[in-house]
């Protein structure tokens, strides 16, 4: 069975850095530490496809925008014929402190609208997700946030972040969510 692992973001060297991109950042680092290139456009996504602790897996970056993501995710679900115990998706959380990493099995979108397109598109909100941390800003606009670049200092943080969201994926493709959750939540 394919297990698709999906990084949210926005397409575009304009969007590459910004801190609603974390899905995007934190999906090319697991590719490059599995040795996976995004090198396939399908489904109005960039794939990659290979093996992650003996899993095959797909990963995918859509090549909507945000707030259009499940339209990908859709189009992948029917190709691979998955279901959505096989797909987990990882997306920026403001609500959650900076740096965290936060797995849930099924839910809502939190207010995510990335989130929220692939739960009306896939037709359920059983879908296991990582959320990484952004923390809110203290004052200023979210979405001013949300499309702002890490500064250096919370570059080097959110790296650390990354590492732990790369060890929970892997844990999440060899013994499933609960175990995921049990460990890093």
């Amino acid at each position: 069975m394919i297990s698709l692992i999906v990084g949210l973001g926005n397409p575009g060297q304009k969007y590459a850095f910004n801190r609603h991109n974390v899905g995007f950042q934190c999906l090319d680092r697991l590719a490059r530490a599995h040795g996976l290139k995004f090198t396939e456009r399908k489904a109005k996504a960039l794939l990659a496809r290979g093996r992650i602790e003996g899993v095959e897996v797909v990963l995918v970056k859509p090549l909507t925008y945000m707030n259009l993501s499940g339209e990908a995710i859709e189009l992948l679900v029917h190709l691979y014929q998955l279901h959505p115990e096989n797909i987990l998706v990882i997306y920026d959380d403001l609500d959650l402190p900076f740096g965290r990493i936060r797995l849930r099995s099924k839910g809502g979108a939190g207010g995510h609208k990335g989130m929220k397109s692939i739960i009306e598109h896939v037709g359920t909100d059983s879908i296991p997700r990582l959320r990484i941390g952004i923390g809110r800003p203290k004052q200023g606009d979210p979405v001013d946030y949300l499309l702002s670049d890490f500064t250096p200092e919370e570059g080097i943080l959110i790296e650390e972040s990354y590492e732990r969201a790369i060890a929970a994926v892997e844990r999440f493709l060899t013994k499933g969510i609960v175990a995921a959750m049990n460990e890093f939540n």
